[in-house]
């Protein structure tokens, strides 16, 4: 039986390449977006999920939008410099014909939780905040979700945004410790394994046979020259598409357990720090929690040869 998944994100481009590779895949269902501000404003990261669902063929999946802010800083400026202005690489999708769900993504995450317990895993793979807004509203859903798989973090490498924190975290740290703290199972994949697979253009170009390889060859251009400028390489790191293949496939990872705390004020906001050391220290800060696991190692070319076979041969199968 398919997963079932409600994926929160900020569209963008390598959520797109996540949310192709979610639909091509049978081991998932996709029963809600939810969306975020991060790699774009909340408005347009809406605007694109309902694009990338209507090119996909599944304008069947509602989605609710999110957050424009998070919970205690202000949110002004998306990684337009990563993504485009338009969050797609400057490749433009009609306008969407069908409106977002009525409700706000909190709600709509804990209406649908409630409904399917035990059902419904959370990935959200930007800001925590609609996953944090929805723990507020509805504190039950921890024991009612099949789990949480999010992007995001770094335990054991330096983040992108400063040495201390990756970007979802960092732009909000108060609703990310939410989340780690709120006791459900939870498996991050962080900055630690999603710089491990590297996509570059030849990989990219090798998608090309199906039509959602194609539309992800063409984003990914400006992606490709934003990791030269840079990282020094024309490849793209593998972010939001890795919860997707932890998903489909957690051997594909190797996991630590510890729980998990993430700074919220000062120098290292938004660093997430793990209790690695066990059970034999004194009592701290993160003794309540429960652990979570967090992905240190990862088979890169598994990951690659698995998002090919989704995007290329499901699509092949199709037509």
């Amino acid at each position: 039986m398919a997963k079932k998944i409600i994926f929160d994100t900020d569209p963008g481009i390598d959520d797109a390449m996540a949310i192709l590779f979610a639909l091509a895949a049978p081991e998932l269902e996709i029963v809600g977006l939810t969306t975020i501000f991060g790699n774009a404003h909340t408005d347009l990261a809406t605007q694109n999920a309902l694009r990338l669902l209507a090119f996909a063929g599944r304008d069947d999946i509602p989605v609710a939008h999110g957050a424009p802010q998070p919970l205690q800083r202000v949110f002004d400026r998306p990684a337009d410099f990563v993504h485009g202005a338009n969050g797609l690489g400057g490749v433009y999708l009609p306008d969407p014909v069908l409106q977002p769900d009525p409700r706000p993504a909190a709600q709509f995450i804990v209406e649908t939780v409630m409904q399917h317990p035990g059902e419904i895993t959370l990935v959200p793979v930007g800001p925590l905040t609609n996953i944090a807004l929805a723990l507020m509203l509805e504190p039950r859903i921890v024991e009612r979700v099949a789990g949480v798989v999010l992007m995001g973090g770094a335990a054991t490498v330096n983040g992108n945004v400063n040495p201390a924190a990756e970007a979802n975290i960092w732009n909000d740290p108060h609703a990310a410790d939410r989340v780690f703290t709120a006791g459900w199972p939870l498996v991050m994949l962080g900055l630690d394994v999603t710089m491990q697979v590297a996509m570059d253009d030849a990989y990219l170009a090798s998608l090309r046979s199906s039509r959602f390889g194609e539309f992800i060859y063409d984003i990914t251009r400006f992606y490709l020259d934003f990791h030269r400028q840079v990282h020094g390489e024309y490849a793209c790191h593998t972010h939001d598409p890795s919860a997707i293949a932890y998903l489909i496939d957690p051997t594909l990872y190797t996991v630590e357990h510890g729980p998990v705390r993430v700074v919220t004020e000062g120098l290292a906001a938004g660093q997430t720090l793990m209790d690695r050391r066990g059970e034999w220290y004194s009592p701290n800060a993160w003794t309540p929690y429960r652990p979570a696991g967090v992905c240190t190692g990862v088979d890169a070319a598994r990951v690659l040869e698995l998002y090919r076979a989704r995007i290329v041969d499901s699509q092949t199968m199709e037509n």
